[in-house]
């Protein structure tokens, strides 16, 4: 009797684990901030906003700070982290790492399942263009929630529609252009508005139909009238060039980690 309990145990234990999300048993939080670039109460919020979209969208999103990567690459600290901490949603292991390092003030994305798919070089590209700024003032935790954002977003279009790659890039925020055209759109309407005032002050002056009326009567003669070619425009249009080597397709450049598992990635210097 005590046996047959113990393999009904073992066999309920099993089933149990096994409809545990692979994610669940990862061996680290999706934030990692050894490096200590944000505030508790700004690694508390910018956890729980990793953690409601990895949930929601089924694919880890992580963030790593570190001082030093012990003499690895930034694109293999990266890789070997996410495998070796067993991130990643399903079989494929769905997600995506952003790792910082202030050693040589290195970032890297990387990809794996279908992060891969949704995170094309060129989307890693355009999501550089949005938080580089801030990691370059040291604004840590806006650039942090800025890459949550656009990974959520580029998750969703991958899964509801063509992902984000070349040629099908979101369209960029232009806060200053959109304000400088505010302020230049308010300081002409006000000019309009005083040189009406000017204008209705000049009693005195009236528009005429022809100059002739701003010429004393006879003090002008034409004695010698002539036609003189002064000069032509040429418009030249250069003619499309033809190249018959392979045009980039998009899409995104993989690399086998240590591991043996396959990733996607890019990163840079800021």
């Amino acid at each position: 009797m005590k046996k047959r309990f113990c393999t009904a145990f073992l066999v309920a234990f099993w089933l149990l684990l096994l409809t545990v999300p692979v994610s669940a048993r990862r061996r680290m939080p999706r934030l990692v901030d050894d490096a200590g670039l944000l505030t508790d109460a700004q690694a508390d919020r910018l956890l729980d906003q990793l953690d409601e979209i990895s949930q929601r969208q089924k694919a880890d999103i992580i963030v790593v700070t570190k001082n030093s990567l012990d003499g690895k690459s930034p694109m293999e600290f990266a890789d070997d982290f996410y495998d070796n901490n067993d991130y990643g949603y399903g079989a494929q292991k769905d997600g995506v790492l952003f790792l910082i390092s202030m050693e040589e003030r290195d970032w890297h994305i990387s990809t794996a399942g279908f992060g891969i798919t949704a995170v094309t070089d060129a989307g890693i590209s355009y999501m550089s263009e949005r938080f580089l700024g801030e990691l370059s003032d040291g604004e840590y935790a806006k650039a942090f929630r800025i890459f949550a954002d656009l990974c959520d977003d580029f998750l969703t279009q991958a899964r509801e529609n063509e992902p984000y790659d070349v040629g099908n890039l979101p369209k960029k925020p232009f806060p200053a252009v959109r304000n400088l055209a505010i302020a230049l759109g308010a300081g002409l309407l006000l000019a309009f508005f005083a040189a009406e005032v000017m204008r209705g002050r000049l009693r005195t002056v009236r528009s005429q139909q022809t100059a002739g009326s701003y010429v004393k009567a006879g003090s002008f003669k034409l004695t010698r009238k002539s036609d003189l070619f002064l000069y032509r425009q040429i418009t030249r249009v250069k003619k499309p060039e033809d190249h018959d080597g392979p045009k980039h397709s998009g899409g995104s450049h993989t690399h086998t980690s240590s591991s043996g598992r396959t990733h996607g990635g890019g990163g840079g210097k800021f």
